[in-house]
């Protein structure tokens, strides 16, 4: 995991042509900060000394600011961007840093950074960066799969089917993201990303079969990287009296709350005979059709409303 600068320039330092126009710190330069209350702060960004970031980049329009300051306001503006204490300030366009820059540098122990890249390519490639690389983490117990292009977590108690419903949906064109332990991060405030770890990727353990290799069996297309989390089906082995408390009408949809996002989560009876595979595409469709503003519980409802008033019309007024 990234938290420190340099192994933010060992990961993407020859990508973005990044080089050290100060000596490398020794020590770890933590990426947050140890202060708790900057976790939320913005990582990356150009020139404000309003609102300061992490790392602050530094092109010909900051330049151009300064330049037109006059002399006190230049010297201020370099001391409270440095007392801010970034991680790290980073050059872009090839620029080289004025004498100004160099010994507020060294005073407060912050390194400095080059690039050629303009400033707008270095905030854009370097957020993306650090969204996906310190984005907060869970893993969970499931086999994630992509169905119909959705993201569909599989979860239930050990040996309810989870593996051989995935095994089956998978032979029906869909693909595989991650077995048993598929890792989510939060991306973005409404958005789950989930992948798998690399020590279990492209493999899928059955009971009884043991440890399948997906892509080797179904060929490239049946396994994906990542895929965001849309759907949870629990699959669970319900009695009668709790099939009974089902609605008939809207079905067994709710809410599961990862990482502080809301995910639709349908809980699944499973029981001899029924085609969970089936259900699942169903499942989805029905899902899909929702985020569309589409519910079939709510037309059937208006449906036979409809029908009723048709059959037994408002009686007339009668005469005042």
């Amino acid at each position: 995991m990234i938290e420190s600068l340099q192994s933010l320039i060992g990961q993407t330092g020859s990508r973005l042509k990044l080089r050290w126009l100060t000596p490398e710190p020794r020590s770890p330069r933590l990426l947050r900060g140890e202060d708790p209350g900057t976790s939320r702060q913005s990582l990356i960004g150009s020139l404000n000394c309003i609102h300061p970031n992490r790392l602050q980049v530094i092109g010909h329009a900051e330049l151009l600011y300064l330049a037109g300051l006059g002399r006190t306001a230049y010297a201020e503006t370099i001391d409270k961007l440095f007392s801010d204490r970034p991680t790290a300030v980073i050059f872009s366009d090839g620029i080289q840093p004025e004498e100004a820059f160099q010994k507020a540098a060294e005073q407060t122990h912050t390194p400095l950074l080059g690039s050629s890249l303009s400033d707008e390519e270095l905030i854009n490639h370097l957020r993306y960066f650090l969204t996906h690389a310190l984005a907060e983490r869970k893993t969970l117990h499931g086999v994630f799969i992509e169905v119909l292009g959705m993201g569909v977590l599989l979860v239930g108690d050990p040996a309810v089917g989870k593996s051989e419903l995935a095994l089956d949906l998978i032979a029906r064109g869909h693909r595989l993201v991650a077995d048993d332990a598929p890792r989510f991060a939060r991306i973005a405030p409404e958005t789950l990303e989930g992948t798998c770890p690399e020590a279990l990727r492209d493999f899928l353990e059955v009971r009884g079969l043991g440890i399948l290799n997906i892509r080797a069996m179904f060929g490239e297309g049946a396994v994906v990287r990542s895929k965001t989390l849309n759907l949870i089906i629990d699959l669970q082995p319900l009695d009668q009296r709790q099939l009974e408390c089902i609605d008939r009408l809207s079905g067994s949809l709710s809410v599961r709350n990862i990482l502080g996002v809301a995910v639709p989560k349908i809980t699944m009876p499973v029981a001899p005979g029924r085609n969970l595979a089936i259900l699942v595409e169903a499942g989805v469709r029905h899902q899909i059709l929702r985020i569309r503003g589409y519910d079939a519980g709510v037309d059937f409802i208006d449906r036979q409303a409809r029908a009723i008033s048709i059959d037994r019309p408002d009686p007339p007024l009668s005469p005042t």
